[in-house]
């Protein structure tokens, strides 16, 4: 994923059926002493055919950016305001809102001087972390940073809704991960999702994240 902002200043802004119906009708009128006989008649509602699997809702909207919230204050030290824009880009990314945390030692000592600073910062979102190179070019008035790291977090519903939407008559999805899951962009093998369709088969498929948090899937 990569994160690139420019902060003017070092103290700036930097998704009834009626069950039965009955009726009595004699077939013809009766005469006098004559037996009237009706006939009940009964609707069975609609249901799901014997041996099939109801079918999983198709999503109709994108997948939502969450909100993220806790942003620090504009005046608000430089060093604060770059994790909170990392732990912001990471939560996005990831699609949902929970609580990340960034550390990068030595950034804090960074509003204080002018030059260059490049810093390894450990992300931790959803109890999974990972590590990205952080660059600060610091001048006097201002300062720019770029962080980059071949990781990428996602969360578990972010993904079954991809998987939902790639597959043909989805009852069940199953992947193999936890809530969160962290994973290298560039690798090919991805996550490995299992579907199982409306008539009971199964079939593979293999997620793949892209930096920016974009899920893909694909059958195998």
């Amino acid at each position: 994923m990569t994160v690139r902002t420019a902060l003017l200043g070092l103290f700036a802004a930097g998704a009834l059926v009626c069950a039965a119906g009955c009726s009595d009708s004699p077939s013809a009128d009766p005469g006098v002493g004559s037996t009237v006989q009706g006939q009940a008649t009964s609707t069975t509602p609609a249901s799901t055919p014997p041996g099939t699997l109801p079918p999983l809702p198709k999503p109709s909207k994108p997948w939502p950016a969450p909100t993220v919230t806790g942003a620090p204050a504009e005046d608000a030290p430089l060093a604060d305001r770059i994790r909170f824009s990392i732990a912001k880009q990471v939560q996005v990314a990831a699609g949902k809102a929970a609580k990340a945390t960034v550390s990068c030692p030595g950034l804090d000592d960074v509003g204080s001087g002018s030059g260059s600073h490049t810093i390894t910062c450990t992300v931790t979102y959803g109890g999974q972390s990972f590590t990205g190179r952080l660059v600060v070019d610091a001048k006097r008035y201002s300062a720019t940073y770029d962080f980059t790291s071949d990781s990428v977090a996602v969360a578990k519903p972010k993904v079954v809704d991809a998987v939902t939407r790639a597959a043909v008559r989805p009852a069940k999805v199953d992947c193999t991960m936890g809530a969160v899951a962290v994973l290298k962009h560039a690798d090919p093998n991805g996550l490995d999702c299992t579907v199982t369709d409306t008539s009971g088969a199964e079939a593979a498929y293999t997620v793949r994240v892209s930096g920016d948090g974009k899920v893909t899937a694909a059958k195998m």
